[in-house]
């Protein structure tokens, strides 16, 4: 006679987890169950739900390192359950993110005579890093106003319109008023001059960036530099200037050595630079320095009782892990400048072969500049028929993560997609790209025009009932903004049914 057994609920037995009842039951998505599960159902059953992200290896949209060297990972982990704040338990940890920043500074040309220690914090990433420096400014120009006793509840900062949402940030969390260079056909990046006529008494700093995120290029500071010298002359002032180096600060000193950014020019008094970008390390890292003690208000710095000896910081956060300071540390010893400067070549090689590559197709225009951050910037020749959004949609299917964006105002009718060439994108990748595209292409050749048209009938419709919106009556600027905009809906209300709870 054959026995058998039901499984009871409650049964953890079972040493397969398909074979188990947990594969069939929904996972909790706002109560914390009831129940323990097995270590090996829990892992498995995340484990296969977060197989429906993107692989962070294609996802071309991101400037962020997705790969490190094994060794590096297994240092990581060793000290994953490191809190860096416990400077007193972990007295090696704090001294390697001093070596960074004092490595780093020397790296921006910052003014130390031998044997001086630099003036830097290792951060979460380049938004605090840029809170910090904003906060530093601000309260440097409210203690020469209250000395001049002038009012000082109205500061602004100048920036241009294409910098990071973290200065929008700033300006909302801080109270100071964000005063934005607006951008134009062809002109990306903040326009010095216009910068630097924007200026009055009451600006706190100029922001310039080192690395648009919108085509990686480099914005003139050593012209921005001179002009606002010449204007601190004629007014009496003192601007300074900050940089915004999160993705270049990496990449400029290693191919454009001789390029004039940093604390080479006499108005650059902070620098913001990611670690986890092009310092090569997975997120979680970044930097700032500063040109001296002076430009660092001592009473935003807290002291502590450092094993006997004073240790200053000055952060947003308290706790934080210690694995990508050691991470940096490590990145910074084990390549050297000479590894660096070969990683960025390869780089920069990577996005030439790319740019070459779309070029041949004769369907782009290439938006990016050689010089700046290794990454191509393109949008169609003609999008009539269909758009930068189509293209960046149906990339995915063949694994692919490539952004499609609008520019900044006053340029907002362009649009264009981006590829970031970061360490681990090879050239063997770069041609498969250009060989996915060109299917992506022809496919999207082959089909009917899907927004464009569902425009051109509800227009005739308008048209039909007597309404001033016929087809004929729009420019052709009109058409591609009323394109790009029906496009960005379209993707917006499909991430709102696709995302679910944050």
């Amino acid at each position: 006679m054959v026995l058998s057994k039901t499984a009871s609920e409650s049964d953890v037995s079972v040493h397969s987890t398909f074979a188990s009842r947990y594969v069939r039951t929904s996972l909790p998505r706002f109560k914390m169950p009831e129940n323990s599960i097995p270590k090996e159902a829990a892992y498995q059953i995340i484990n296969d739900e977060l197989m429906l992200d993107g692989n962070p290896r294609l996802n071309l949209a991101s400037f962020v390192t997705t790969w490190m060297e094994p060794e590096c990972d297994k240092l990581m982990m060793d000290s994953i359950n490191k809190n860096y704040v416990d400077m007193d338990e972990y007295p090696v940890t704090t001294e390697l993110q001093n070596r960074c920043v004092n490595m780093i500074a020397h790296l921006f040309n910052a003014p130390l005579e031998d044997g001086e220690t630099a003036v830097g914090v290792g951060t979460v990433g380049s938004s605090e890093a840029i809170m910090l420096a904003g906060l530093a400014f601000k309260r440097k120009w409210q203690n020469k106003m209250k000395a001049q006793g002038k009012p000082y509840d109205k500061p602004n900062i100048v920036t241009g319109a294409n910098v990071q949402v973290c200065w929008e940030k700033f300006a909302r969390y801080f109270e100071v008023e964000l005063k934005e260079v607006k951008l134009t056909d062809g002109y990306y990046v903040m326009n010095p001059e216009k910068a630097v006529a924007m200026v009055d008494e009451n600006t706190i700093c100029v922001a310039a960036i080192l690395g648009s995120t919108l085509n990686g290029e480099f914005e003139d500071v050593k012209k921005l530099n001179d002009l606002l010298i010449e204007k601190n002359k004629e007014t009496g002032w003192d601007t300074p200037i900050h940089v915004d180096a999160a993705s270049g600060g990496f990449i400029a000193p290693f191919l454009y050595p001789e390029l004039e950014w940093d604390f080479r020019l006499p108005l650059v008094k902070s620098i913001n630079v990611s670690g986890h970008k092009y310092g090569l390390v997975y997120a979680g890292i970044g930097w700032a320095i500063w040109r001296n003690k002076e430009d660092l208000p001592d009473e935003l710095i807290f002291h502590i009782n450092y094993l006997g000896a004073d240790q200053p910081t000055f952060t947003l956060n308290f706790s934080k892990g210690s694995s990508q300071v050691i991470a940096q540390y490590y990145q910074l010893i084990r390549l050297g400048y000479e590894g660096y400067k070969n990683v960025m070549e390869n780089c920069q090689e990577n996005a030439r072969v790319l740019r070459e590559g779309l070029e041949k197709t004769g369907r782009f225009n290439i938006v990016s500049k050689e010089i700046g951050v290794p990454l191509v910037a393109f949008s169609l020749k003609d999008n009539s028929k269909h758009n930068e959004f189509e293209i960046s949609e149906t990339l995915r299917r063949f694994g692919w993560i490539v952004p499609a964006y609008t520019m900044p105002p006053d340029a907002q009718h362009i649009t264009v997609l981006r590829v970031v060439i970061r360490e681990d994108f090879s050239r063997t990748l770069a041609e498969r790209l250009v060989i996915d595209i060109e299917k992506v292409l022809h496919e999207l050749d082959t089909l009917p025009a899907r927004v464009n048209a569902k425009l051109a009938v509800a227009a005739e419709t308008a048209a039909a009932n007597g309404c001033d919106s016929a087809p004929h009556h729009k420019t052709d600027r009109e058409w591609e903004v009323e394109v790009t905009e029906a496009w960005k809906k379209f993707v917006a209300d499909k991430k709102k049914k696709t995302k679910g709870v944050c």
